[in-house]
């Protein structure tokens, strides 16, 4: 846990104008979810979060709104707020900086196809975007979201409780936590998500997306 930490620390020192956490005087914490719409699992995971009268960020995938536009437009309804997660869950690593701000653009016209909204925020997948691509989208008026507290739901080798563990224990004011509202994060999510919830309430956070 100790390591985990520290390596957030460092990656946020040296990349100063992403934003890893947003602090602030009323210990809120900021619920993101990554890879969505998907049928069953995001419409769980709302279900969740008007049962406990929460707000979060949803990162969605372009080509999921594309299959899924009804689940997407709930979100909206719901009053989430939106961020742009490339059209095909690309890694910045791999892809040319034009193919890659080429893909966001295809998520964005997605969105706008079906909210009317566009979307202020951008998270690279996978957390991997080169520079000169983080500053193009910036250009693009984005602001790179990333995190400070990483469940590892996706990680099929991680049990359910190291899971839930991971994301109790790192968790501090303006925490940005990341979900996945992906098929290969359901069985974690489906058990961490409503615990971590009812154990940071505990704790005294308050939760809100991101503005």
């Amino acid at each position: 846990m100790i390591r985990f930490f520290k390596t957030y620390k460092i990656i946020q020192f040296l990349f100063p104008k992403y934003t890893w956490e947003l602090p602030n005087a009323e210990k809120k914490i900021f619920l993101t979810f990554d890879d969505g719409p998907i049928p069953e699992i995001t419409e769980w995971v709302l279900d969740i979060l008007k049962q406990e009268n929460i707000k979060a960020t949803f990162f969605c995938i372009g080509d999921n709104i594309q299959k899924h536009p009804a689940i997407f437009k709930r979100i909206i309804a719901e009053n989430h707020s939106l961020g742009n997660h490339t059209f095909n869950h690309l890694n910045g690593w791999k892809t040319s900086p034009k193919d890659y701000i080429e893909n966001v653009q295809l998520c964005e016209d997605e969105i706008l196809k079906h909210s009317n909204l566009k979307s202020k925020f951008f998270r690279p997948p996978f957390g991997k975007i080169r520079r000169n691509q983080a500053s193009a989208i910036q250009k693009l008026g984005y602001k790179l979201i990333m995190l400070n507290v990483l469940s590892y739901d996706f990680d099929k080798d991680l049990s359910q409780e190291e899971c839930l563990l991971k994301v109790v224990k790192n968790t501090s004011n303006g925490s940005i936590i990341v979900f996945h509202d992906s098929i290969k994060a359901n069985n974690n999510l489906k058990f961490v998500l409503p615990r971590a919830i009812q154990l940071l309430k505990k704790k005294g956070f308050i939760f809100d997306k991101i503005n």
